[in-house]
């Protein structure tokens, strides 16, 4: 495993649980690492318009995640604060409303037998679900599937269970020289040599450059996003929305700024003012809390914004996984892409998720 942030440290974990000696290499905290800012969200609603491989994908990990939450904790006595009470995401307009509303309605249509189920509520409706809400707000869309939990402890929770388990965490370890050739990958890093008959590139934004050097492509980019984080509340948010949720402390996160500024991890006070903006208009009790913490971190981003799962032709045995959900995705990569990995070949519903879908010449 090279790379040992969410993405990496989930997928390591389920090869463990497979029974295969693992070893995971970390470049450390100099690495752009997008676990670092995660928002928390394990969200459904929003993810898969116009590709329902990416909603089913989306719904199958949001489905793992309880059972992920207990085998994690139950190994670590971590608690993940995991609360899947559904979420919503809120309108503060009617043409907001109605936007949202169509987007919903094509999700649902796309889903064919698999279903998806949501609900589109009216503000006095949903000022029974959500006490508080500002007078702007004029509906929302509610989805069973979307809940929340804490990022920190997963990575933390990941990375414990993996070395308990006999899996070996290599930090520090920077990949220098690396050698390819079917099932037999050769990787210096850290001052460390490792050989293995498997490897897998879960190096985010490092993706761009490692994976051509085992027959591969993984053409992410940076995107930045900001968040902002209140002191602890008394009110009670009772399920999380989409750019607003309130931590197991009772802190109240607010984010989901999408900025295209190349690997520029500095904080915009026009960006956060706006994201701070929006959530009084939303809440407007949230003013009254003081912002004790903000940082901004770098989203892993394909050119169409959906996750890239691929395994080498060229090189058999070496495989990349590439996203910018891994909170979200964290019950899928641990319980259903590892054991694809383990058994050496990917399964054809991730067909969808190939990079070879960027290749213009294989389109035409």
């Amino acid at each position: 495993m090279v790379g040992g942030g969410l993405v990496g440290a989930a997928i390591a974990w389920g090869l463990t649980g497979q029974g295969l000696d693992t070893v995971l290499l970390d470049e450390g905290d100099v690495a752009y690492r997008a676990s670092r800012g995660n928002f928390g969200l394990v969200w459904v609603q929003s993810k898969g318009l116009g590709a329902p491989w990416y909603q089913r994908w989306t719904r199958t990990s949001a489905g793992e995640w309880p059972a992920l939450a207990a085998e994690l904790g139950a190994r670590t006595g971590l608690d993940l604060g995991l609360a899947q009470p559904g979420g919503v995401h809120l309108c503060l307009s009617e043409a907001e409303f109605e936007e949202r509303a169509a987007r919903m309605a094509q999700m649902r249509q796309e889903a064919g037998n698999t279903g998806f189920d949501y609900r589109m509520i009216g503000a006095g409706e949903l000022r029974g679900m959500l006490p508080g809400l500002g007078p702007r707000v004029v509906g929302a869309s509610w989805t069973p599937y979307d809940g929340h939990a804490n990022p920190l402890h997963l990575l933390h929770a990941l990375h414990r269970a993996f070395t308990e388990a006999g899996g070996h965490y290599l930090p520090n370890a920077r990949v220098a020289e690396a050698h390819a050739a079917p099932h037999e990958f050769v990787v210096e890093a850290g001052g460390h040599r490792v050989a293995a008959p498997r490897i897998v590139l879960a190096a985010g934004l490092g993706n761009a450059e490692l994976a051509p050097r085992f027959g591969l492509s993984a053409p992410v980019r940076p995107q930045r996003g900001q968040v902002l984080v209140t002191e602890r509340a008394r009110e009670v948010l009772p399920m999380p929305v989409t750019t607003i949720r309130q931590t197991q402390e009772g802190s109240i996160m607010l984010g989901d700024s999408m900025e295209e500024v190349g690997f520029d991890l500095r904080q915009k006070p026009a960006v956060m003012q706006a994201i701070a903006g929006r959530a009084v208009a939303s809440f407007p009790w949230i003013a009254r809390l003081n912002i004790v913490r903000a940082w901004s971190a770098l989203r892993v981003m394909a050119p169409d914004g959906l996750p890239i799962y691929d395994q080498s032709e060229r090189f058999p045995g070496a495989f990349t996984a590439n996203c910018h959900s891994g909170v979200t995705l964290a019950g899928a990569h641990a319980r259903r892409l590892a054991p694809m990995i383990a058994t050496g070949s990917l399964d054809p519903s991730l067909d969808p998720f190939s990079a070879r879908r960027f290749d213009v010449r294989a389109a035409a």
